[in-house]
């Protein structure tokens, strides 16, 4: 197994997942009238909040399915089906309430700390990441595996914390259609992505269809 080019997929996955450039115009209007510095501030905190929920998911994850008697074929498939959801509502540029409920977001207005609940979570740490990451732990069984996934977690939250640094100059560039062609590119990736946990998930549960 090349764990590099696993490494590098899960990477692109969680982009695509957490989609930062989709979480811009709530980061804009959560954090409208603060300064940058309080901005600046806020992304640090969205980025450790967003790279903690998947740390946390990458090294318990398999013991919380233990606990609760999941196995990982099945995981595969409820994971693609819950990614698929996801991917529809990107691929439509909508907000699913998978990664954020109504009451989620009246919230955001009345709370300081906007940048842990919900930005970083549900709306980029949601369970999609959070089952991508648990899926990829299997990948390779073992310890020294799960601290290589750390990488692609330290990126995603690299990433995260790079665009909402700059998330005012991002959504005057792109505006609502730029930022609408991203999510769109990246429901797409995340649609196959669920594909391929479906089909992994269903030939173990079910080898001799395959």
């Amino acid at each position: 197994m090349n764990d590099w080019s696993d490494l590098f997929k899960i990477t692109v996955a969680l982009i695509a997942i957490v989609n930062p450039i989709g979480g811009v115009p709530v980061f804009i209007s959560t954090t409208q009238g603060w300064t940058e510095a309080e901005r600046a501030k806020t992304a640090r905190v969205v980025a450790v909040s967003v790279f903690c929920v998947l740390a946390v998911a990458d090294l318990l994850g398999t013991a919380l399915l233990e606990l609760f008697a999941i196995s990982i074929p099945s995981f595969l498939v409820g994971g693609g089906i819950l990614l698929m959801m996801l991917a529809i509502s990107m691929l439509q540029a909508k907000d699913s309430w998978i990664r954020q409920t109504p009451a989620e977001a009246q919230e955001a207005s009345e709370k300081q700390a906007v940048g842990v609940v919900p930005i970083a979570i549900p709306l980029l740490a949601g369970p999609g990441a959070i089952s991508t990451i648990i899926i990829a732990t299997h990948q390779a069984p073992g310890l020294l595996y799960q601290l290589k996934l750390l990488i692609p977690v330290g990126v995603i939250a690299l990433v995260v914390w790079g665009t909402m640094a700059v998330a005012s100059r991002v959504a005057r560039r792109l505006g609502t259609v730029g930022i609408n062609i991203v999510t769109r590119l990246m429901g797409l990736i995340l649609a196959a992505m669920a594909v391929e946990f479906v089909v992994r998930g269903v030939s173990e549960l079910f080898p001799k269809l395959v």
